[in-house]
């Protein structure tokens, strides 16, 4: 049986913490529930829709000096961000789907790092964003581990927001005057996620202390 917009909702605020699933969530949501119902009718599975998103970071990679790699960013970040919406429309999450979404996570981001270094990015700043990236995500892993089952502050450097910057930075490369802009879009962005480690960081000890 498929889930209805309220059931959906109610779902993924369950899955989530009892996260809140208005604002920016809540619209979200809306644009996530009719494409997972497409994605269903196409028997597209969740776990497909997280190996397309790896796949898609891929073709990223490889093609960012090209205007086609704004085509696979679009895709990558698109096939990741409704997996988990097709897995709660089907009624089909698990702890594998769970995990394999975590790290294909992880290797998309790896791989849109590839990309801004094709860029002509210095690999410093390529590792510095990087790590602070990965710092963000590893924090929340750990909370949950923990047993903070809150969603958490939502930072200004959240995953979207990456792919958002590369895409910039993708179509900076490409305007005569600006070959040099993607370094300093990566420069930016370093600080960004620099500020969104300490939110996170900050949140983190709160929760901490009322366990």
């Amino acid at each position: 049986m498929k889930l209805n917009f309220e059931e959906f909702t109610a779902q993924w605020s369950k899955l989530h913490g009892g996260a809140p699933t208005s604002g920016v969530v809540g619209g979200w949501l809306r644009i996530s529930f009719p494409l997972a119902r497409g994605c269903a009718k196409l028997h597209i599975t969740p776990n497909v829709l997280t190996t397309i998103g790896v796949l898609s970071a891929g073709l990223t990679a490889i093609t960012s000096p090209h205007w086609w790699a704004l085509i696979f960013l679009a895709l990558s970040l698109i096939a990741d961000g409704i997996d988990g919406s097709v897995a709660i429309y089907t009624e089909r999450t698990s702890a594998i789907g769970a995990v394999w979404d975590g790290i294909a996570d992880r290797i998309s981001e790896a791989l849109w790092a590839i990309a801004f270094y094709r860029l002509g990015v210095p690999l410093s700043w390529i590792l510095a964003l990087a790590c602070f990236a990965g710092f963000q995500e590893y924090a929340r892993a750990r909370l949950a581990s923990l047993g903070v089952a809150d969603v958490g502050v939502i930072t200004p450097g959240e995953r979207p927001v990456r792919a958002s910057f590369l895409a910039v930075a993708i179509v900076a490369f490409h305007i005569s005057f600006s070959h040099n802009w993607p370094t300093a879009i990566a420069i930016v962005l370093t600080f960004v996620q620099i500020i969104s480690f300490l939110l996170v960081l900050r949140f983190a000890v709160n929760s901490l202390k009322k366990l």
